[in-house]
């Protein structure tokens, strides 16, 4: 008897683990209720399900491990949420704080067929809206750059994603898209003030200063200086 497919509400889960693990945070039942914004009893139950159907396992530290059965659902659903925000940016014209949550409607209804025409719709492309890698397969390539929060002040850097935590969080999302926090992006480092809490940037003689936490969510990538050239003897 074939395996089913999870349910839409077994998919949040699935991609808000992987998420979690693609930040490179722990993921354990308290930081996933967090992420869903369930209390930590409905997650429980729901986690105790995806144990019995093979999809997760706890380890001895009680942190959540996707299985290959759940790694592969995980990505699946992942694919068809950042093709889905693909097409509501490029082709519909959704605004860019907004694709997120309409993605998170569509990516369920999404067959493979639908998948697979949407790809070449779309060009194959490598990542979303806002960055983040498209799964190819069953490999999830791993996301250029570093947390904006670990730069310091006095460099230049090319912005290249913004974290789906982020992108759960639309008044955050528009501020950054009025802002021009946007991939591609280029911006120098004003000033980093530890006490305050807060990262200014500058572009075209326009600041935007971004709190600490909110500068996590940011990667980037230093942008090389230009080798000077040396000048010719006379």
């Amino acid at each position: 008897m074939a395996d089913k497919e999870p349910t839409s509400r077994i998919e949040e889960y699935l991609e808000s683990i992987i998420n979690l693990m693609a930040e490179g945070k722990p993921v354990v039942s308290a930081r996933l209720a967090e992420r869903l914004t369930l209390t930590p009893a409905t997650v429980s139950v729901t986690l105790h399900r995806m144990v019995r159907d093979g999809l997760i396992v706890l380890n001895k530290d009680k942190e959540i491990e996707l299985t290959d059965k759940g790694r592969k659902a995980a990505l699946s659903v992942l694919r068809r949420h950042r093709l889905a925000e693909k097409l509501l940016s490029d082709v519909l014209g959704v605004d860019f704080h907004e694709v997120h949550d309409e993605a998170c409607l569509l990516e369920h209804a999404i067959s493979s067929k639908v998948e697979e025409r949407l790809k070449k719709l779309l060009n194959n492309p490598a990542t979303c809206p806002h960055g983040n890698p498209i799964p190819n397969g069953d490999i999830l390539p791993q996301p250029k750059g570093v947390p904006l929060s670990s730069v310091g002040a006095g460099g230049t850097v090319v912005l290249e994603r913004i974290t789906e935590e982020a992108s759960r969080n639309a008044k955050l999302m528009e501020y950054f898209h009025k802002a021009g926090l946007m991939p591609g992006a280029v911006f120098s480092v004003h000033a980093v003030d530890p006490y305050a809490g807060t990262i200014t940037l500058s572009r075209d003689d326009k600041q935007v200063t971004l709190a600490i936490n909110a500068s996590e969510m940011v990667w980037v990538t230093p942008k090389a200086k230009s080798p000077k050239l040396k000048q010719r003897s006379a």
